[in-house]
């Protein structure tokens, strides 16, 4: 009994997983050919729309009944609202103010951040194979992915905020789930409203700063249109699988497994967009970054690979904390 319980943990953990690469992986790819193709760059007001629409579907399924009644205090809402805004506006700021290599050197530096509010705020350890693991990851996708790295003033505080505020958003989400037992929808229906009306507010003026473009003045035809609609609908399944993922896990194990999305994003530009940038050092980097996951996944799945040594919300008692194969109460409802 126990077997095909762990049996079946185990296949909605893959289905978890994959639903979050093909969403994430579909996006990028539809964001890419929506701004690069139809010169749509408002990427700050297309985030909102993209809440409007994860709104849209959460109030639909709550007068169908399939969302249960929740409750989210206004202060932690509030708190989580902005992780998540300042994550959207400082990473975009800083890909307008950084070079591409820098850019992803800070997108790397998340892992470390959410390594360390693990250890400061949970009080989790991790053995000495899981760490090593991290680093194997992040050597993998620097080679994949760094080259021209320049750095200034207004680019590196831009950085900062944004690696800082990604950080904490997603070990928020992991807080919340937790703390107020929310399923992923449940907390989606919370926060989406909030993220949506916000940054529609913000997102046209943020995005006319940076574009010097103004999206009511942009050319709007049939097949932008689609493009945007395509674009919210799959933005939809990346919002709720981001917090089924982090729910079942945590924002570490998100982030180390999640440049699988980086490797797959590479290979599939590589096909649909052209070959210029496929090279030795590129091939060798995406090697070495999945032999790391591998890695880690067996690494935090051992005993003491990766464990909260206390709990300050349910109790004293020492529990494993992540590590792949582990879920919480609040996962079986997911």
């Amino acid at each position: 009994m126990s077997s095909t319980k762990a049996d079946r943990k185990a296949a909605d953990d893959a289905a978890s997983w994959l639903f979050n690469v093909v969403t994430s992986v579909g996006i990028i790819l539809v964001n890419k050919a929506l701004m690069a193709t139809y010169g749509f760059s408002f990427a700050t007001t297309l985030t909102g729309l993209h809440f409007a629409t994860t709104t849209l579907l959460t109030v639909v399924l709550r007068w169908l009944g399939y969302i249960q009644p929740s409750h989210l205090p206004l202060p932690d809402l509030l708190k989580f609202v902005l992780f998540a805004n300042c994550s959207i506006v400082g990473m975009n700021v800083s890909l307008m103010w950084n070079s591409v290599g820098f850019y992803q050197i800070a997108k790397l530096s998340m892992i470390p951040v959410s390594c360390f509010l693990e250890v400061v705020l949970d009080n989790v350890r991790y053995s000495r194979d899981t760490k090593l693991s991290i680093l194997v990851v992040l050597l993998g996708v620097a080679v994949c992915t760094v080259t021209d790295v320049s750095v200034n003033a207004k680019g590196f505080i831009a950085a900062v905020i944004a690696v800082w505020s990604t950080s904490l958003q997603q070990y928020y989400v992991h807080f919340l789930q937790r703390r107020y037992s929310l399923g992923s929808f449940n907390l989606l229906g919370h926060t989406a409203p909030a993220q949506a009306a916000s940054l529609l507010v913000v997102g046209p003026f943020l995005d006319y700063w940076l574009t010097n473009n103004r999206v009511d003045s942009y050319a709007y035809s049939i097949t932008s249109i689609l493009f945007i609609l395509l674009s919210c609908s799959i933005a939809v399944g990346t919002n709720l699988s981001q917090f089924i993922c982090i729910g079942r896990f945590s924002a570490v194990s998100f982030q180390v497994l999640g440049h699988m999305k980086t490797i797959l994003v590479l290979i599939l530009g590589f096909i649909l967009f052209g070959k210029e940038g496929l090279n030795l050092h590129v091939v060798i980097g995406m090697i070495i970054a999945v032999i790391g996951m591998i890695w880690y996944g067996n690494a935090s799945s051992k005993p003491g690979g990766k464990e909260r040594r206390s709990l300050s919300i349910n109790g004293n008692k020492p529990q494993k904390h992540d590590g792949l194969p582990e879920s919480t109460e609040v996962d079986e409802k997911v």
